[in-house]
C-alpha cells in the first residue's frame, strides 16, 4: 500500500493505482502534491517530485546524493556490500569517484562505438524474427525478441561467452523477484570475479578486459585512473543490470504505443525515416522508468515551495516530467512528429545515462526490424489485459502476447 502524509489528510492510494497506472498516478501527484513524501514497503518515508522544471533542477543539484556513505546521520553499508561487493558503481557514487567511473567507462559508449554496433544488432533482430515467423500465430514479444536481443549485445559488449548468455538473462529476470536479490547478487558477484580474473589474464576486444586491465591507480579522495577489483566488477553489474531491463522497455513499451495509436503506426509505416524521431517520441510517452534511482538530501532543501529535510530519500518521476503538460502540450498524445527535445528518460546531469546511445541504436535497430517484417502485426489481447511489473522503478509490461500476421 502507497499513502501519501503530507499534514493533509491521509491520502491511501491501492497497489494497482501506481503498478497499473503510472500515467494516471502522477497526473494526480502533479496537480494536486507535486512534491509528496510518500510511504513505501521497506523504504519508510520518501518524496516523489512530479513537475518537469522541479525534476530538472533536481536532477542536477549536488544537494542530493547517491553515495550512503555520505548520509547526513552517519555513514551507511549497502546491501550488496555484505552481498559481494558490488556496490561501487556510477549509480552509487559521487564526484569526485563518480568522475573518475564516469571517464574510464564513457569510451565504450560513444556514438561513434555505437554506430560499429548497429550492423551485428541489425543481425541479432534478424535472427529473431527469424525464429518468431517459423513459429507463426501468437507470440510473447518480450520473451521472443525485446529480452533477447539487448540481452545478446550486452553480453558480446562485456565479453561474456556465449554458453553464459542464459545464466546472465536469468540473473536479470530473477533479480526482481521477491526475496531473490541478495541471492543474485551473490552469484553474478561471484561470476563476474571470475569473469574478469579470465580477461586479465587474457583479454579481448571487450569492455571487461577493458576494465579488467585498469585497474590499482586510485589516490585517497577517490580520484586516479584506475579502477580497483570491487569498482570493476560492480560496473560489469550495473551495465548488465541498467542496461538490459531498460532497453527491453523501451521496445516493449514502444510496440505497444505503437499497436494501440494505429494512425501513428500508419505514419511510422509510410514514412521509415520518421524512425528516429519516433523512437525519441516513444521515451516521452512511454518512458522505461517511472522515476530515477534513488538520491538522499545532504542537507534541507526547497523544492517546488516545499521544504525536503536532510537524509530523506528522494525519487525524481522521469515519466510524470515527460508528461508534464507545461513542459510537452497534450502529453497524453502519442505524436511521432511532435519536439520532444528536453525529455528526461535519461536523465539529466552527471548522471545521464551513458548507454542512452546504445539503447536508442537498439530501440531502432528492433522496432524498424520488427514492422518491416510484420508490416500486419497486432496485439492477440486487449490492451486492459496486460499486466505492468510490480517493480516500482520500471514501467515495463510482464508480457505483450502480439498476433504476428
Amino acid at each position: 500500500m502507497w499513502t501519501v502524509t503530507d499534514g493533509r489528510p491521509l491520502v491511501s492510494l491501492d497497489d494497482d493505482a501506481y503498478y497499473q497506472d503510472p500515467a494516471g498516478f502522477f497526473a494526480r501527484l502533479r496537480e494536486s502534491r507535486p512534491v509528496a513524501p510518500v510511504t513505501m514497503p521497506g523504504r519508510g518515508r520518501a518524496w516523489f517530485i512530479t513537475r518537469y522544471p522541479d525534476v530538472l533542477a533536481a536532477m542536477a543539484d549536488s544537494r542530493l546524493a547517491n553515495d550512503v556513505h555520505r548520509w547526513p546521520g552517519g555513514a551507511r553499508q549497502r546491501p550488496s556490500e555484505a552481498a559481494g561487493g558490488v556496490h561501487a558503481h556510477l549509480l552509487n557514487t559521487d564526484p569526485p569517484v563518480h568522475t573518475r567511473l564516469r571517464r574510464l567507462v564513457y569510451k565504450a559508449f560513444t556514438p561513434r562505438r555505437v554506430a560499429r554496433l548497429r550492423p551485428r544488432a541489425q543481425q541479432i533482430a534478424a535472427g529473431l524474427l527469424d525464429e518468431m515467423e517459423a513459429a507463426g500465430g501468437v507470440t510473447d514479444l518480450l520473451g521472443a525478441y525485446a529480452r533477447p536481443l539487448p540481452g545478446v549485445m550486452l553480453c558480446e559488449l562485456l565479453g561474456v561467452p556465449e554458453a553464459d548468455h542464459g545464466r546472465i538473462a536469468a540473473a536479470v529476470a530473477d533479480y526482481d523477484k521477491p526475496g531473490e536479490a541478495g541471492r543474485v547478487t551473490r552469484e553474478l558477484s561471484a561470476y563476474l570475479t571470475e569473469l574478469i580474473a579470465a580477461k586479465r589474464a587474457e583479454p579481448g576486444d571487450d569492455l571487461l578486459s577493458a576494465l579488467a586491465l585498469v585497474r590499482d591507480d586510485v589516490s585517497e579522495d577517490g580520484s586516479g585512473d584506475g579502477l580497483t577489483d570491487t569498482e570493476a566488477r560492480s560496473l560489469a553489474f550495473q551495465i548488465i543490470m541498467g542496461g538490459f531491463d531498460t532497453t527491453v522497455n523501451l521496445i516493449g513499451n514502444g510496440a505497444l504505443a505503437l499497436l494501440t495509436h494505429p494512425r501513428e503506426l500508419a505514419r511510422l509505416g509510410a514514412d521509415p525515416g520518421l524512425l528516429p524521431a519516433a523512437i525519441e517520441e516513444m521515451l516521452r510517452f512511454a518512458a522505461p522508468l517511472n522515476h530515477a534511482t534513488d538520491r538522499f538530501t545532504t542537507r534541507d532543501m526547497t523544492v517546488g515551495g516545499v521544504v525536503i529535510p536532510a537524509g530523506e530519500w528522494v525519487f525524481m518521476a522521469i515519466s510524470s516530467a515527460n508528461r508534464d503538460p507545461g513542459r510537452f502540450p497534450d502529453p497524453d498524445r502519442l505524436d511521432l512528429g511532435r519536439d520532444t527535445s528536453g525529455h528526461l528518460a535519461f536523465g539529466h546531469g552527471i548522471h545521464y545515462c551513458l548507454g542512452a546511445a546504445l539503447a536508442r541504436m537498439e530501440g531502432e535497430v528492433a522496432l524498424g526490424a520488427l514492422l518491416a517484417r510484420f508490416p500486419a502485426l497486432s496485439l492477440a489481447v486487449p490492451p486492459q489485459e496486460l499486466r505492468w511489473r510490480r517493480v516500482s522503478l520500471m514501467n515495463g509490461l510482464e508480457s505483450l502476447p502480439v498476433r504476428l500476421a
